[in-house]
Formats: C-alpha cells, sequence, structure tokens
C-alpha cells in the first residue's frame, strides 16, 4: 500500500453531520431571500415635454379602471404596469398588463395604455396593444425610450396544452402618426 503525499483530513470524508449542517444552511439562506425580496420593477422615462403642452403630475393609476376584458365571475387583475411618455406631449401614459384571476391554468393577458383627460379626471383606456383573445402571455415587459417592448409565450397549435407555451415572440409598439404600430425585431420569433 502507497501512502500519499498529502496528510488525511478529515474534513475529506463526509458524515452524515455534513450533510446536516449543509441542509440548514441552504434553508437558512432560502428563508432569508424569502425575507429580503427587492422592490417590484417599474419602467419610467424621463419626459422630453414639447413646448406650451401641460403637464400630468402623475401617470394614471390603474385602480378603478374598467379594462375591456371579459372574464366572467373572476376579476380582472394588473400583473404588470410601466409608465413613460408613449406619445410625446410630455404626459406619461400607464401601460398595464391585465388578465383574469383564474384559479387554474394560464389565463392570457391584454395589454392596455391608460391616460387621464386633460382636466386631470379618471383614467382610461385609450388604446388595446394585446388582445387576450390571441391567448398569449407577456413574459418581459417595459416601457422604454417612448416605446412598449414586451416578450410574448404562445401555443402553435390548439394541441398544445394552455401551461406549456411552446412559441415566443418579442414585440414592439411605438406611437406613429397618430396611433400604436406593432414591430417584431428581426429573429425574435422562435419555437
Amino acid at each position: 500500500m502507497q501512502q500519499s503525499a498529502v496528510p488525511e483530513l478529515a474534513h475529506t470524508h463526509t458524515r452524515p453531520i455534513h450533510w446536516v449542517a449543509t441542509a440548514t444552511a441552504v434553508s437558512g439562506v432560502m428563508a432569508l431571500s424569502s425575507l429580503l425580496q427587492p422592490n417590484s420593477a417599474t419602467a419610467a422615462q424621463t419626459a422630453h415635454p414639447r413646448p406650451g403642452t401641460a403637464h400630468t403630475a402623475t401617470a394614471p393609476s390603474t385602480t378603478g379602471v374598467d379594462f375591456p376584458i371579459t372574464c366572467g365571475p373572476v376579476k380582472a387583475v394588473v400583473q404588470k404596469k410601466a409608465t413613460g411618455d408613449l406619445d410625446g406631449d410630455g404626459n406619461p401614459e400607464t401601460v398595464a398588463v391585465v388578465h383574469c384571476d383564474a384559479p387554474m391554468g394560464t389565463p392570457p393577458d391584454g395589454v392596455y395604455v391608460l391616460t387621464r383627460a386633460a382636466d386631470g379626471g379618471k383614467p382610461r383606456v385609450v388604446a388595446t396593444l394585446l388582445d387576450p383573445k390571441t391567448g398569449d402571455t407577456v413574459s418581459d415587459f417595459a416601457v422604454r425610450d417612448g416605446a412598449v417592448l414586451a416578450t410574448l409565450l404562445g401555443y402553435s397549435s390548439d394541441d398544445v396544452p394552455r401551461c406549456c407555451p411552446d412559441v415566443t415572440d418579442s414585440a414592439k409598439w411605438q406611437w406613429k402618426n397618430g396611433a400604436f404600430t406593432r414591430s417584431t425585431p428581426a429573429g425574435a420569433h422562435t419555437v
């Protein structure tokens, strides 16, 4: 039997206490990470107002807005939202990702643009960027440089279970000539 040039080290042989210590440490880190969550992300951009335009102090709230989505006996839920000046008037709009609060499955999302009347009235939906009837859900979402950016998850056929989207698209909506126009970056569609 040949002897090693490196002396035997006690920590190189695992014992049950080592596994218990590791499991305890991992559990502690997981418990601590569940308590220390970052603030929810919101996207906002700096407005570059046109001369002589009125300015809204805050972006429209989604509270109390009647979204054009049919949910039956369940409520519509705002899943994500972001704000920014989408039409260049110096006033921020709010973009909301909304779906039905279904108890099971993956409900499709709608993406809506909200604005507030010049007199500061109640926020209202002025555009539907993504209709829930398409069946897509939104994963990544942001308002950046006057555009709404989203990653859409969808289904290649009716045979694909609604739990497991198999198509990914990137979408970008921008205000052009008085309407929102959707574009998809080249090579963004994957199956």
